[in-house]
């Protein structure tokens, strides 16, 4: 059975960091792309950032561009999602997820639609 899990949510100010992680369980983690998306209260769930199955490769929102790092431990069957500078419009429940048909290094897709299994997600709450 597939499982993931995301921790290391919580409120934070603006301007503040937040480390994200995705632990996985019951999926041969290494050959995956692992991806990240958000969904804000009242909005649809984005795509946020997407790192390949031996982490060369990793693709971003515009809107997080440049602040965010996705991240990931093989050995650990980990994925993280480093998030700095961070913003009240930022304040989402933050899910990880994989498509398994990116193994072996495919591009990860960007629509929520394709992907596989999905954790619970974990609130992040950043104060004005």
């Amino acid at each position: 059975q597939v499982q993931l899990v995301e921790s290391g949510g919580g409120l934070v100010q603006a301007g503040g960091s937040l480390r994200l992680s995705c632990s996985t369980s019951g999926l041969t983690f290494s050959r995956y792309g692992m991806g990240w998306f958000r969904q804000a209260s009242g909005k649809e769930r984005e795509f946020v950032a997407a790192i390949n199955w031996r982490g060369g490769s990793k693709d971003y929102a515009d809107s997080v561009k440049g602040r965010f790092t996705i991240s990931r431990d093989n050995a650990r069957n980990t994925v993280y999602l480093q998030m700095n500078s961070l913003k009240p419009e930022d304040t989402a429940v933050y899910y990880c997820a994989t498509d398994l048909s990116t193994h072996w290094g495919a591009t990860f897709p960007r629509d929520q639609n394709q992907m596989d299994y999905w954790g619970k997600g974990t609130l992040v709450t950043v104060s004005s």
